[in-house]
């Protein structure tokens, strides 16, 4: 069997992800230690509102998933005509969303924070309400950055969007530091930066793909909506949009219970999910290239390899993510130490992250990476219905129990998390085995 990938097409396509996940995970440490710098409240109201923000994150990074997904089958049936057109019709897709969002943030912008939070502290609101108003008019350039960098993905380039994210992270970092410690500007100075970069890392890339030697790239040509394409783009997109923004709802109203908890245990928090986002770096590249390839073979009609490939990354996944993860818990005290937290606020933290980090190299690839792999193969509703009921069954429902009946805090909401993990991991191993995906894939003959 020829395959599809060599192990250095892989490489090209793995590696440079694996760098631009980490790259954009530390220039987020960064970001936290400095507006650690500000004082909790602003940390607390940082670290809450970027819940928010993960969450229209999420499904905008999906509708650039349900492109990718179809920009990569038609390059795997060698259909580059097709790629292209779809490509075009991404990017006003995103364009529209990315616009609505934005809009719907800034004018709901109090109530939303209220409705997901309650009652916090007026500090930590008045900071929160400073970061969401400037961080929500950098969503249509989000959105046209996460498309674009999904096409170069699809190609099998993402040398590129590891190159744009050196610069847009740069301008990030160097804002931040100019606007927090210079300027002195509070939580704006972190919203600020975050603003240019993001119009900065879509505005490139967007013009790279308009270069006619690209596989694939924006044809030129007047405004015209082709919606046979646009529905096969939301046929993957808005499923795993609902799956993605569901998941983050859930995030957030865990995150709105662990709020009621106090200032320290959301300060505990904020940092604990800026470390695990370390444990997880292997991981988010491969949830990125497993579309790519799966896409391919799919687009190939393969199904030997689409099995070959889905093996091959998970165990790729796996060995990384526990050679990542153990010199993280080995070294976290100092980690920690860090952050300039008090001493109740980073015992806390340390016992998150030991947590998150400990179950994830067990637990993690199956959970979130395997998915994705049904995800290339057409297979969302699945997905979509296993994610809803796992969030509001255990990482919601069971963390009010643990975490406010059975009075364990935070520690109780974080144990709920990994009940939610391994029911993923149940359903969507059994999925594999049991084989649907190969009937949503056209696989079946």
């Amino acid at each position: 069997m020829e395959r599809l990938f060599t192990s250095r097409d892989l490489r090209r396509l793995i590696v440079p992800l694996v760098f631009e996940q980490a790259l954009a995970i530390t220039v987020g440490m960064a970001d936290t230690m400095m507006v650690a710098s500000v004082g909790e409240a602003a940390i607390s109201g940082v670290s809450l509102v970027d819940m928010i923000n993960n969450l229209i994150f999420s499904v905008l990074a999906a509708l650039s998933t349900g492109g990718a997904v179809v920009v990569s089958q038609n390059l795997g049936a060698r259909r580059t005509d097709e790629a292209c057109h779809s490509a075009k019709q991404l990017l006003y897709t995103v364009i529209f969303a990315g616009t609505c969002v934005g809009a719907l943030c800034l004018v709901f912008r109090a109530p939303l924070l209220r409705l997901f939070f309650g009652r916090i502290e007026d500090d930590v609101m008045a900071d929160g309400l400073t970061y969401l108003s400037v961080t929500a008019l950098s969503f249509p350039f989000l959105a046209v950055y996460n498309a674009c960098a999904a096409l170069f993905r699809s190609m099998g380039n993402s040398k590129i969007t590891l190159k744009i994210s050196v610069i847009i992270n740069l301008i990030n970092i160097a804002g931040n530091a100019l606007c927090i410690f210079v300027l002195k500007m509070g939580v704006a100075g972190v919203a600020v930066p975050s603003l240019v970069s993001r119009a900065v890392g879509g505005i490139i890339l967007y013009v790279l793909l308009r270069n006619p030697e690209e596989t694939v790239h924006f044809i030129k040509g007047s405004f015209t909506l082709e919606w046979s394409v646009i529905r096969k783009i939301l046929y993957i997109g808005i499923p795993s949009g609902i799956e993605n923004g569901i998941f983050q709802l859930g995030r957030v109203l865990v995150v709105s219970i662990i709020s009621g908890f106090g200032t320290m245990q959301i300060a505990a928090n904020g940092v604990a999910n800026n470390l695990d986002s370390v444990g997880c770096i292997i991981g988010q590249a491969m949830n990125l290239a497993i579309i790519t390839v799966i896409g391919r073979c799919v687009g190939a009609n393969d199904e030997k390899q689409v099995r070959y490939y889905t093996v091959h990354l998970l165990k790729i996944t796996y060995v990384s993510t526990f050679l990542l993860n153990a010199p993280v818990l080995l070294g976290l005290r100092w980690i920690l130490s860090i952050y300039g937290l008090s001493s109740e606020t980073t015992a806390l933290a340390a016992r998150l992250v030991f947590i998150h980090n400990g179950c994830a190299m067990v637990l993690w690839p199956i959970a979130f990476v395997l998915p994705n792999m049904l995800r290339a193969c057409n297979d969302v509703a699945i997905t979509m219905i296993v994610s809803i009921l796992s969030m509001f069954t255990f990482r919601v429902a069971l963390s009010y129990v643990i975490g406010v009946r059975m009075g364990m805090g935070a520690v109780g909401v974080w144990i709920a998390m990994v009940v939610d993990w391994v029911f993923r991991s149940a359903w969507f191993v059994g999925r594999y085995y049991q084989g649907g995906w190969r009937r949503t894939a056209h696989l079946v003959r």
